[in-house]
């Protein structure tokens, strides 16, 4: 996958392939630090007890429509490439929990990508799924939570026109707070 964006994305996926109807995305990214994490969250059918560490390995997956998941040890290089790491786990209520983390200042760190654009495409491509985002950058953030958005919306479809602009301008100006090289 080309940027970190893409790999937040397939994770999520994941989720909703797991039957998630709840998807919480937390981002750090800390200059002073050099470091980038995103950690996701749901309350899908999680990972079987005791296949957490196969769950990385490019030639194990549980679909039965291909041999190979690529998605999480992909992920995991990207990782492990910056001097990172990546953890797989049992979330709090069941789903799973995908945390990773990146040496942000290492050469081999891909760029972030369009993360707004991520999260817009979540958010309208799946009306029926709750999503939660925060990203924290330096001493700056934001947080997200699609419930929200639907009571103001007063009724109207995530997925409609109207609320796809609202939502990205929310988005556009939440990032550009954040700062002009998040997107």
């Amino acid at each position: 996958m080309e940027d970190i964006s893409l790999h937040i994305l397939d994770i999520v996926e994941n989720s909703l392939n797991a039957g998630a109807s709840t998807v919480t995305v937390r981002i750090r990214d800390d200059d002073g630090e050099g470091i980038f994490s995103f950690e996701t969250e749901d309350d899908g059918k999680g990972i079987p007890d005791g296949l957490e560490e196969k769950a990385a390995d490019p030639f194990y997956t549980t679909r039965s429509t291909r041999s190979v998941g690529l998605g999480l040890s992909l992920l995991a290089q990207a990782a492990q490439e910056t001097g990172g790491t990546i953890s797989i786990g049992r979330a709090e209520h069941g789903g799973t929990l995908v945390a990773a983390t990146f040496n942000k200042h290492h050469v081999d760190m891909k760029p972030l990508g369009d993360i707004a654009a991520t999260f817009l495409v979540l958010i309208v491509g799946n009306p029926d799924v709750d999503f939660r985002f925060s990203y924290v950058r330096n001493k700056k953030s934001f947080s997200l939570d699609s419930r929200e958005i639907k009571n103001a919306l007063e009724g109207s479809p995530l997925n409609s026109s109207p609320s796809i602009s609202v939502i990205k301008q929310y988005l556009d100006e939440a990032f550009t707070y954040l700062g002009s090289d998040v997107v």
